[in-house]
């Protein structure tokens, strides 16, 4: 049975417990046939990716944790001259730490470039390539029922474990995206609530020099014609969220006793701050 990684990216809050838990249980430790040691430094076979997004003071952090993806179709197993990458029956991909010669005599070390995620290390010591096993050590072990170290020690709930045919991990699968679907790679490592653009901004009436509150601010988008909808806060702010990337969209804003105003046309290439809106009042 397949097994898959579900990462909510909205509940995590960027602890390192996993990226930790992965660091106790591989550095040093020789798990034979599966892994030899991870050396202390320079590897990260799970990864914290930590993305800012937009600009002071309309900020936005999310935290994106980044495993090997044990890929159903793994161009590192293709790339690898020894064949010493393989994807088991229940989908996880291992590097068989004796038959690796670290691309001995070759310019490069092909797997790690073949991987489009960065999931693959070289350890200089032991002249191997290394990455995330999904601590198949332990999945193998009848007396452990604690999954991945990663997941067992997630306190946000965040990282899910499972079968893909568990209903309930199914119902998860079928909300979940990948990343770089573009490849092709068919990953085993889903995501939650990936980061989507936002449009932000602060309505102000400078004749009064105080925030505008209730304001309404949309964003109809101009290919589809959805139209996106917020009001200002008591700060005066506003959040247009959960936009698509490289979309266009027309920013407008209006409040009784002030004349309409249109920002212009933004594409969510990146996360926007527009700044200040000044609003003028309608003459009587």
């Amino acid at each position: 049975m397949g097994k898959v990684l579900i990462i909510d990216v909205g509940k995590c809050v960027g602890c390192d417990s996993c990226v930790i838990a992965c660091k106790d249980e591989f550095v040093g430790n020789d798990w034979s046939p599966y892994s030899k040691p991870q050396p202390e430094y320079g590897h990260f076979w799970m990864r914290l990716d930590k993305v800012e997004r937009g600009s002071t003071p309309k900020v936005k952090v999310t935290y994106i944790p980044r495993p090997c993806m044990h890929c159903d179709s793994p161009p590192c197993v293709r790339a690898c001259p020894v064949k010493a990458i393989k994807k088991r029956d229940d989908g996880v991909v291992l590097i068989d730490p004796t038959k690796c010669n670290g691309c001995a005599g070759l310019p490069s070390k092909l797997c790690i470039d073949a991987c489009p995620y960065e999931a693959i290390f070289f350890n200089e010591d032991l002249q191997i390539a290394q990455k995330c096993t999904l601590c198949a050590h332990l999945l193998d072990n009848p007396e452990w029922k604690y999954g991945p170290r990663c997941y067992d020690v997630c306190p946000t709930g965040a990282i899910i474990y499972g079968d893909e045919n568990d209903p309930k991990i199914k119902e998860l699968l079928a909300k979940a995206e990948v990343l770089k679907p573009e490849l092709n790679t068919k990953p085993r490592v889903y995501y939650l609530n990936l980061p989507r653009p936002f449009i932000a901004g602060c309505v102000v009436d400078p004749e009064e020099k105080e925030v505008v509150i209730g304001a309404k601010v949309t964003a109809l988008e101009l290919n589809t014609g959805r139209v996106y909808e917020v009001l200002t806060d008591e700060f005066g702010d506003f959040w247009l969220t959960n936009l698509k990337w490289n979309h266009a969209y027309v920013v407008k804003v209006e409040k009784e006793g002030y004349k309409e105003k249109v920002l212009g046309v933004y594409k969510t290439d990146k996360d926007i701050n527009v700044g200040d809106v000044f609003l003028e009042k309608q003459k009587k």
